[in-house]
């Protein structure tokens, strides 16, 4: 079986699918395949589709042998091509957070939410149109429900703190997390002898790191073999990647406070921030650590918005 270099093999069925967004290696939806049924994990943006119908296609599966599309949570880099692609799948119910549910069969809110971060150019570029999934298809899973993929049980748990629409998923089959972002990013670039290398999102615009930490204790108590991020792959060890997690939120929230009130707070958030991963990152022993950090020049323009919003919020409280 010969699979597009877009899909990585990762056993027990898993398969991880490069859906193409900003760089290589950058976000990942994944396939599952349980005696011949399907699901997609994430599905990245509109222009992701054609590739994850290319994986089922290489994989030798239809459209119709896919049961369910399951969005982490409707950010548009994890859902905003879950409408298009549920077109394509006739037998497909999609299983989305109670909290994000109504902005999938009806997106117009999450759209202009994000065209308020992005700017109509970009949206258009990046995403394009979102499209509507009829309410009827789509399922919202409480906290704890197991559903069944061709017999093989997906946990699903609430996980707020990076968003309040978040859920991950336990597979019991990998003994593994479907985590989206709640357990943050790690872009293989900065795998090192150490192993990988992992960072805290506090994307706008429902950052709560007090939820945040407990969702990723909950996580823990499975002591899962594995965890499956959007950004990037699979990663191992989440003990002490969890311990990298919790110290960098430690470190997040401390500037946030120490900048609550401070003049052209934005920038030096930013540069706060771009501190704390240079610091984190030559520890790591990653070999150009101002480079790595320059390659994450979005992830620390996100992260400082959305702890912007997370101190004004906390302010007003």
């Amino acid at each position: 079986m010969s699979l597009p270099d877009f899909v990585e093999p990762l056993g027990d069925g898993l398969y991880a699918v490069d859906t193409g967004f900003h760089r290589p290696r950058f976000d990942a939806a994944y396939l599952l395949v349980e005696r011949g049924r399907a699901a997609f994990v994430d599905t990245g943006t509109n222009h992701a589709v054609p590739r994850l119908l290319a994986a089922l296609e290489a994989l030798g599966l239809a459209p119709a042998d896919v049961d369910f599309v399951i969005p982490t949570h409707v950010h548009l880099d994890h859902a905003g091509g879950a409408g298009l692609l549920m077109k394509s799948l006739p037998r497909a119910t999609m299983l989305v957070h109670p909290r994000g549910a109504r902005h999938m069969i009806d997106p117009l809110a999450l759209y202009m939410g994000a065209q308020a971060v992005y700017g109509e150019d970009e949206m258009q570029r990046s995403y394009g149109t979102l499209h509507a999934v009829p309410a009827d298809r789509v399922r919202s899973p409480a906290d704890d429900d197991v559903i069944e993929l061709a017999g093989r049980p997906l946990r699903f748990i609430d996980t707020p703190g990076h968003a309040r629409h978040h859920h991950c998923i336990w597979d019991e089959a990998s003994g593994g997390w479907f985590t989206g972002d709640t357990f943050g990013l790690s872009y293989r670039e900065h795998d090192t002898a150490r192993g990988a290398w992992i960072l805290p999102t506090s994307t706008p615009v429902q950052f709560d790191p007090d939820a945040l930490r407990r969702s990723m204790d909950r996580l823990l108590a499975r002591s899962p073999r594995a965890m499956y991020l959007t950004h990037y792959s699979r990663v191992g060890d989440a003990p002490r990647l969890a311990g990298l997690l919790h110290e960098q939120l430690d470190a997040m929230v401390a500037l946030g406070l120490s900048l609550r009130d401070a003049p052209e707070r934005h920038a030096r958030l930013k540069a706060g921030l771009a501190d704390i991963y240079r610091s984190q990152l030559a520890r790591h022993g990653v070999q150009d650590p101002a480079a790595a950090v320059e390659q994450l020049a979005l992830d620390i323009e996100l992260n400082a918005q959305g702890l912007a919003v997370w101190l004004d919020r906390d302010k007003q409280a």
